[in-house]
């Protein structure tokens, strides 16, 4: 009897194991429907148009004086790292400034950090309400106006989304040594 009821509790762990993610995942939501314009004037709809790959999201604006250039940063880092590990990944940079960052602001902030466009792709193109709504349902990552400023109030987060749509892990975007952990979590996941 207590070798049936041990080898019961053996055979429900293994299912239990697997079926869950080979990554330790702290989110659980999906992405809402976005449209958006890219950097190169291109409509872009998330998720529908990134179905099929894993992708990093953050949200960031160009004339941030705090935490997005060491965000842009670390993403530019992981573009390389990306390619160096043949990890077929997108990169997709949601402003949260759309009146200011209009696709040719984009286009000359990303040249800075030499954004690859067919793996990185700055937003635009939406208003400004509708980005927030983004921001806290599919990310839980607040964004509001700082008042009589022009700086925007946004989480410091890259957000790892599954090829259907489902956002699954959070890292601390202005942490250099989150790329590696990115990175071990792509592997894992490609592997499995």
């Amino acid at each position: 009897m207590r070798m049936t009821k041990f080898l019961l509790i053996l055979l429900s762990f293994s299912i239990v194991t697997a079926c869950g993610s080979p990554i330790e995942e702290n989110m659980s939501r999906k992405v809402g429907d976005f449209s958006a314009t890219t950097q190169n004037g291109e409509s872009i709809h998330l998720p529908e148009d990134l179905h099929g790959n894993y992708w990093i999201i953050d949200f960031f604006f160009t004339s941030c004086k705090t935490v997005c250039p060491p965000m842009t940063g670390n993403l530019s880092r992981l573009q390389s790292r990306l390619e160096k590990e043949n990890l077929d990944t997108k990169i997709i940079s949601i402003s949260v400034d759309p009146s200011h960052d209009q696709p040719k602001v984009l286009k000359k902030f990303s040249e800075q950090y030499q954004a690859d466009y067919s793996r990185w792709s700055f937003l635009t193109g939406y208003s400004f309400e509708d980005v927030k709504e983004l921001s806290i349902k599919s990310f839980q990552s607040p964004v509001s106006n700082i008042e009589n400023s022009d700086q925007v109030a946004h989480g410091t987060r890259f957000f790892l989304v599954t090829p259907e749509g489902k956002v699954i892990k959070r890292y601390k975007g202005t942490k250099a040594e989150e790329i590696d952990q990115i990175i071990e979590d792509l592997k894992k996941l490609k592997q499995s």
